[in-house]
């Protein structure tokens, strides 16, 4: 294998690796500040990818050409319903099931994100059929000796990136971050210190819907085209990378991430119809890996490695 090939499947392995990363956070955040798994995480991601896709849609009946601001405003928006549909499952669907069993949780997002999966696939303008995302970041490229770096490619890399130095500051470095590791640490405690719980649960059902936006913006870039069924897709991967980076760890969720994109890209390498087996053989490891360490990676939960 020349290094041009191999420059270009590490390429791609950051790529994946990011967008996996975003969406493995979040099931992270949801487990280490309440102890669930929402499993209606993904469809999250695929609504808002099609609701980037729609407001772009409105932009342009409207007249606005500029690529950079249309991608500014369909990403806020997008990246802020939602924030808010995050607040609105942990509010009225999460928090009611508290003291039920955690299967109960288990299952209504499951049956949520059947929900939100469907209502794209049926009220979206002809929602079964995959649509063109459109492309706005820069297509020139960097010829680096048989290896072409993609300007689009970089600027997605680098601002994945700044969301997830972005996210360690604001856990580490801000009042709200010490809040949401106290709930996670000790719910009793931070609650006689006067942390406000249900406050500190929508915000970061909040903050991990918005990153799964903005997850599903990249994957539209990326890919340049948008399914109702790519957030069913990267929800499972995104469970599995939590799962052998040790669930309740972000830096184990950003492992995981990386670490599953690396399976992916070594499958696409090792194997013959590459394509088709890639998922077989990094799934295959995954069961390999639970099976030798069940409980990740990296144990800890999000407040002792936070």
């Amino acid at each position: 294998m020349n290094a041009g090939l191999l420059a270009q499947y590490v390429m791609n392995g950051l790529m994946l690796g990011m967008m996996y990363a975003l969406v493995v956070v979040g099931f992270t955040l949801f487990f280490g500040v309440l102890d669930v798994i929402k499993f209606s995480h993904g469809d999250v991601l695929t609504v808002g990818a099609f609701t980037a896709l729609a407001t772009y849609a409105g932009l342009q009946t409207v007249g606005l050409k500029s690529d950079w601001l249309d991608l500014l405003v369909l990403l806020v928006v997008a990246t802020l319903l939602m924030a808010f549909l995050g607040i609105l499952i942990a509010r009225y669907l999460v928090l009611p099931l508290r003291s039920a069993p955690a299967l109960n949780t288990l299952l209504i997002t499951l049956m949520l994100g059947t929900v939100l999966r469907e209502s794209v696939r049926l009220f979206y303008p002809q929602g079964a059929n995959p649509k063109p995302f459109p492309a706005l970041l820069p297509k020139g490229s960097i010829d680096l000796g048989g290896f072409n770096l993609r300007l689009d490619n970089t600027l997605m890399l680098a601002a994945g990136v700044a969301v997830i130095v972005g996210l360690q500051f604001l856990l580490n470095r801000t009042k709200l971050g010490l809040a949401i590791r106290a709930v996670a640490q000790d719910e009793e405690t931070a609650r006689t210190m006067g942390v406000n719980f249900t406050a500190i649960v929508l915000i970061t059902f909040a903050i991990g819907s918005g990153l799964a936006a903005f997850a599903g913006v990249m994957n539209g870039l990326y890919y340049n085209e948008i399914n109702f069924g790519i957030g069913l897709y990267l929800g499972v991967i995104g469970f599995s990378a939590a799962i052998i980076g040790g669930l309740g760890s972000v830096y184990g969720a950003i492992l995981g991430g990386f670490l599953f994109a690396g399976l992916q890209i070594i499958g696409t390498v090792l194997l013959p119809f590459a394509s088709a087996y890639k998922d077989v053989f990094a799934f295959a490891v995954v069961i390999a890996i639970m099976a030798w360490r069940p409980t990740g990676l990296i144990r800890e939960k999000i407040s002792e490695r936070v």
